[in-house]
């Protein structure tokens, strides 16, 4: 019997890892990606096509959430908040978008119940992410709980998070391991032409690369 799994895929480096380990585990992929008005928008989509072909995905979806940009409230949506180039600081940074992790396992799990699924993969990151609420293990596990009681009696997903304990530099070890196309991914928060090295992602990317002993393949302004 083939095993579907809903591949939750942003175009950056932990979506992109999680996506190849669903694969070596033997599913089928569905790869669903969000355009929600972020400014690396058409850098990311571009991310995500080609790694869904890498992962040999059999669907993919794009879908637009425009009203993110409507909502605001966040550097990577709205264009008059700054995204920090600091560094790293303590808290939940502008950078967070309001509950997006709420919002896009809710329409992942509308996709994965569609397809009959019994996973969904998320790529998130406790440790070494920027202190987003909506990346902790405890929140996904209950949130895995609150799917499975909104839908079909028959429908039973279970999130997997295989990244949420690694650090940044395990993710790039374990990227380089299994082949992710890591050239074809992107983690800058302001720009799609070179990225900006500075950004809280930047650096965590930057960080984990250099951690690895290796050298991140994308340009650098």
């Amino acid at each position: 019997m083939l095993k579907r799994a809903v591949c939750i895929i942003s175009g950056g480096m932990d979506s992109a890892l999680s996506a190849k380990i669903a694969q070596v585990d033997g599913y089928e992929i569905i790869a669903l990606h969000f355009n929600y008005g972020q400014r690396t928008e058409s850098k990311e989509l571009e991310c995500f096509r080609k790694i869904a072909s890498a992962v040999d995905a059999s669907e993919k979806y794009e879908i637009d959430l425009p009203f993110f940009e409507q909502i605001g409230a966040s550097a990577l949506t709205d264009k008059s908040i700054d995204v920090p180039t600091g560094g790293i600081e303590e808290g939940v940074p502008v950078t967070y978008v309001p509950f997006r992790n709420g919002i896009f396992l809710s329409i992942a799990a509308a996709v994965a119940e569609k397809h009959g699924a019994e996973a969904l993969f998320i790529g998130v990151v406790e440790e070494d992410s920027s202190g987003y609420p909506d990346c902790r293990e405890s929140y996904i596990e209950q949130m895995q709980k609150a799917i499975n009681l909104g839908t079909k009696d028959e429908t039973n997903l279970e999130i997997k998070m295989p990244l949420v304990t690694l650090k940044k530099s395990q993710i790039v070890q374990k990227s380089l391991d299994l082949n992710v196309p890591l050239k074809d991914t992107w983690s800058c928060y302001k720009s799609e032409e070179a990225a900006c090295g500075v950004c809280d992602s930047c650096r965590l990317r930057l960080k984990g690369f250099k951690e690895a002993g290796s050298i991140d393949p994308i340009p650098y302004a």
